[in-house]
């Protein structure tokens, strides 16, 4: 398995506005691409919030092709969709891990 993940630090002034746009959106659209088994959205505690909050947003694929195949087909789709509603608001880094090993909460 791996994770596919995006950090992002997003403006205070639109953040409210750009979390419920992932929720309704972004998110529902990656994930009827078929590339991602699920998601998890979180938000980073402990960093400075000066200029914005900063989220995590993690899709789970079954194996690296998956990734390579959302790579090559529809990744500049949705990151152009989020640059065109909020260019300047945001800062996002991307990036992707094996899961090497993962467990149940008790």
């Amino acid at each position: 398995m791996y994770l596919f993940n995006e950090t992002i630090k997003i403006n205070h002034a639109v953040h409210r506005e750009w979390l419920a746009w992932m929720k309704v959106k972004q998110i529902p659209e990656m994930m009827d691409t078929g590339f991602f088994l699920e998601y998890r959205i979180s938000r980073l505690l402990g960093t400075d919030e000066s200029d914005g909050f900063t989220y995590t947003v993690q899709y789970l694929c079954r194996d690296f092709g998956a990734y390579q195949d959302f790579q090559a087909q529809q990744a500049a789709h949705f990151e152009r969709q989020l640059h065109e509603r909020y260019a300047d608001q945001y800062v996002v880094f991307r990036s992707v891990m094996k899961v090497v090993e993962a467990g149940g909460f008790n």
